[in-house]
């Protein structure tokens, strides 16, 4: 099972790995916070903060609850809280949001639901919030 196996032998350290792909199945429920260098499904529930170096995807049973920061997000299932998107985040039809969202692109597909906020483009410099400094937006009129 390739799932199990050490990834030591590529880099040294098992926490290197960025093709790991983590599952959270359809009526798992997780209090707490979730760090990962890799991937991550979740067809459970999330209640908590979730860190994801590469793609989040959510399916359509999935829930999540808290504050997520990820590279990418494929989003089919629900989501309360706020989400920081360096790349793309996409909503599917099924996707149902109540949050703040920060990100650099975003798509959504006709049927998905989205309550809250939305900054994404040029103006966002820093998701993770290190960054205390406003950043300047220049606005052009027609």
């Amino acid at each position: 099972m390739a799932m199990f196996n050490s990834t030591t032998e590529k880099s040294g350290t098992p926490e290197s790995s960025s093709s790991s792909v983590n599952i959270i199945g359809a009526g798992t429920k997780i209090e707490g916070d979730i760090v990962t260098n890799g991937d991550i499904r979740i067809d459970g529930s999330l209640t908590g903060s979730i860190n994801v170096k590469g793609k989040l995807v959510v399916g359509p049973s999935g829930s999540l609850e808290g504050e997520i920061i990820c590279q990418n997000a494929d989003i089919s299932g629900t989501i309360k809280g706020k989400i920081g998107v360096a790349e793309l985040l996409s909503l599917k039809s099924s996707a149902k949001l109540t949050c703040d969202i920060i990100t650099n692109k975003i798509a959504v597909e006709p049927g998905a639901t989205f309550s809250g906020s939305c900054s994404m483009g040029g103006v966002i410099k820093d998701i993770k919030g290190a960054n205390t400094e406003k950043p300047k937006v220049n606005e052009k009129t027609a």
